[in-house]
């Protein structure tokens, strides 16, 4: 992908094809990036979206992990049963009810029932793997905190969280990767152009009559460079994350 993004059009049509470009076109990124592609255009649409979207799961899943992982209530596993039934239903599935939900949602605030649409369907997933790592943590912590007059929220944000960090990064990786690349709701939703995410405004470079391939390489290079950064910053914690609790 990195090498064909550095192609020109006449490289990448050629028969029989070069592994490597003649000139390497580094105006390729200039063109791209003067685009509405980036950086205001598409590449904010996107951050906006997946910053909002794993921002609100974390808000919403943390407490409700941690309470289905320290309290037994009626009804426990029946909504642990609901909440794991979401992840069987797709934007795509569920298009023509999205659409009539968000239809007359117009401007940034389209930018908005995305990021409702993307941390439901990602909320799941983090209430589960998070409630995993807060059940793995001995109550008897919770309960010492308490009896030294810490409050249940001082006890959650000052004792259980920082023993449960893996698990909490792990699920921002996986909410923020899965909205990032979200495609069906964002081409059912956004149908304005300076307001489309990467994954939308992708295919513009391919038209009708003119298919401008190294652009849309360039395209997809910009959009996997945040993540891999993401990754490289986060992967021992990730790494922990997914293999915790693998030996006992």
């Amino acid at each position: 992908m990195l090498i064909s993004s550095l192609k020109s059009r006449e490289d990448i049509a050629k028969i029989p094809p070069d592994y490597l470009p003649a000139s390497p076109q580094w105006d390729n990124y200039l063109t791209v990036w003067a685009s509405n592609v980036a950086p205001g255009g598409a590449l904010l649409a996107t951050t906006v979206i997946a910053l909002g979207a794993t921002l609100l799961v974390l808000l919403v899943a943390t407490p409700a992990a941690y309470y289905i992982a320290r309290f037994r209530f009626p009804g426990r596993l029946a909504f642990l049963f609901l909440v794991l039934i979401t992840q069987m239903l797709q934007p795509t599935v569920l298009a023509v009810g999205l659409y009539q939900e968000f239809s007359s949602w117009r401007g940034p605030l389209v930018w908005v029932a995305l990021i409702l649409i993307n941390a439901a369907f990602n909320l799941s997933f983090a209430i589960w793997i998070m409630q995993a790592f807060f059940a793995s943590v001995p109550k008897e912590v919770d309960e010492a905190a308490l009896i030294d007059g810490a409050g249940r929220l001082q006890t959650l944000f000052r004792i259980s969280l920082p023993l449960v960090w893996p698990g909490i990064v792990t699920a921002i990786v996986f909410v923020f990767v899965n909205t990032w690349n979200e495609y069906a709701a964002a081409f059912i939703l956004v149908q304005d152009p300076a307001l489309q995410p990467l994954t939308v405004a992708m295919p513009r470079f391919l038209g009708l009559y003119v298919r401008d391939w190294q652009y849309l390489f360039t395209t997809a290079m910009v959009a996997v460079v945040p993540v891999i950064i993401l990754f490289a910053f986060i992967e021992r914690r990730l790494i922990g994350g997914l293999t915790a609790g693998a030996v006992k």
